[in-house]
């Protein structure tokens, strides 16, 4: 066996000769991409002035979380609880009897912030959050407001926010990818974190955080080792190189390239990176790895803080079945003990390693609940793209603070904030510009908030 496997790298620096090209023995995978002149697109950039933060974790609660249970006290909705109540949508006209808040809400913290009781461990950080109580968007249709919340579009296929955080700064560590999203919903699909026409290295990778399950499919070589698949790529990366002259810097043909040679170090650095034996056990019971409930999700949000640790970019964790149209009581109390006590240890383990003040965290679903009930059964919430919750911390944000405001029907009617305002707040954060930070393609200057949206400037630091 080991006398094939010389002969097969015999062969491939030979033939790697035969076309001018001669195989770098002994040099890292970046070092021989360098040697042979092809250019990083994930190397650490220049922001367009000093960030705040120099990373995102993003914890998307796919199917519309009810603002009106969990993190925006409405004191109308108890006043006028049993009164009927009309939303104008896109969808039509929708309405029924306003439903007072589920849940009790309980001053938290030093600030005072309400925070339902369903989140006993999050309420502690209270002092860290900065609830956007005056929400908005586009669409109150899960697929297209799924896709508007990561790429600010609907009608065209856009670059998913990650991508564009990836590309205008790229990222700390060569040997995984900039942006990372774990456990995506199926909902949107690869929209939500597709490159799109930005090149595909910077593109988001897709992790699958399933007990007894690889993260990402094919992570191992079951056929060769790490000298003899170097070698083979070394050859492959010759001949794709020659492509990408022909076609005078090709960005999809660059594209090919740069993934080849991540791939070929994602094999070694993301198994090390997911392994979380060398975790200490307090630490693996503080995110809930040890109880049912709060293992996945609280897996999701340890690993966000290693790959935060190790120096990727923008990461994604995300949970779904937030779309309660009816058993909310039980349903959402179910999704407050999977999220409450992962979150809180992820807040509270970066702000003792002192990261909190350089990772921007952000929290929220595509869109937000009615205020009335559905069906008349006073255990169910409408569709609500017109006033909704999202919340953020770390960063640079302004902890222990509230901001917007929804009126007795849900819509939002101060200090209002758009999904574009939220894109152009989260690059600002990072030291970019959101009118700057463009791509030139088909012809014109494309950015992630298109024509519209305004840094929040109010609730920064």
């Amino acid at each position: 066996m080991q006398h094939m496997l010389s002969d097969r790298r015999g062969f491939l620096r030979t033939a790697a000769a035969g076309f001018g090209y001669t195989a770098f023995a002994g040099l890292s995978a970046m070092d021989s991409l360098k040697a042979n002149g092809a250019k990083n697109p994930l190397l650490p950039k220049v922001p367009h002035f000093d960030p705040r933060a120099k990373r995102v974790i993003f914890m998307f609660m796919q199917g519309g979380p009810t603002q009106h249970d969990t993190f925006d006290y409405n004191p109308a909705l108890v006043k006028h609880s049993g009164q009927h109540s009309e939303m104008k949508l896109a969808i039509g006209t929708q309405g029924g009897k306003i439903l007072a808040p589920v849940f009790d809400f309980k001053p938290s913290g030093e600030s005072g912030l309400p925070i339902a009781e369903i989140f006993p461990h999050l309420r502690q950080h209270a002092d860290e959050m900065c609830l956007l109580n005056g929400m908005h968007t586009d669409s109150p249709a899960h697929p297209q407001a799924s896709i508007f919340a990561h790429t600010g579009s609907i009608t065209f296929v856009r670059p998913s926010i990650g991508s564009w955080v990836v590309y205008g700064l790229g990222t700390e560590n060569q040997d995984l990818p900039g942006f990372m999203t774990m456990n995506p919903p199926p909902v949107g699909g690869a929209l939500l974190y597709g490159s799109a026409f930005l090149p595909a290295s910077y593109q988001g990778t897709r992790l699958n955080v399933v007990e007894g399950q690889d993260p990402v499919e094919n992570i191992r070589n079951a056929r060769m080792g790490f000298d003899v698949q170097r070698n083979e790529l070394d050859f492959v990366q010759q001949l794709n190189r020659g492509m990408l002259d022909r076609t005078e810097g090709d960005d999809q043909v660059e594209g090919v390239i740069q993934s080849y040679e991540l791939a070929f170090r994602m094999q070694s650095a993301v198994p090390e990176a997911m392994d979380l034996s060398s975790e200490p056990e307090s630490v693996r019971s503080m995110y809930g790895l040890d109880e049912d409930t709060t293992r996945t999700f609280g897996t999701q949000c340890l690993l966000a803080r290693r790959m935060a640790e190790k120096g990727v970019r923008f990461i994604e964790v995300g949970h779904r079945g937030w779309d309660q149209h009816n058993n909310l009581r039980q349903r959402l109390k179910a999704n407050a003990d999977a999220i409450d006590k992962p979150i809180a240890a992820l807040i509270a383990d970066l702000k003792q390693r002192g990261m909190l003040d350089e990772t921007l965290i952000v929290w929220g679903g595509e869109f937000g609940r009615s205020t009335y009930e559905q069906n008349d059964k006073s255990d169910g919430r409408r569709h609500n793209n017109r006033g909704f919750t999202m919340w953020m911390a770390g960063g640079g944000i302004k902890g222990g603070t509230r901001f917007g405001r929804s009126d007795e029907h849900g819509v939002a009617v101060e200090n209002r904030v758009h999904t574009h305002d939220l894109h152009a707040t989260i690059l600002h954060q990072l030291g970019l510009d959101h009118e700057r930070l463009t791509y030139r393609y088909a012809g014109r200057d494309f950015r992630l908030t298109d024509v519209h949206g305004r840094v929040v400037k109010e609730i920064l630091a």
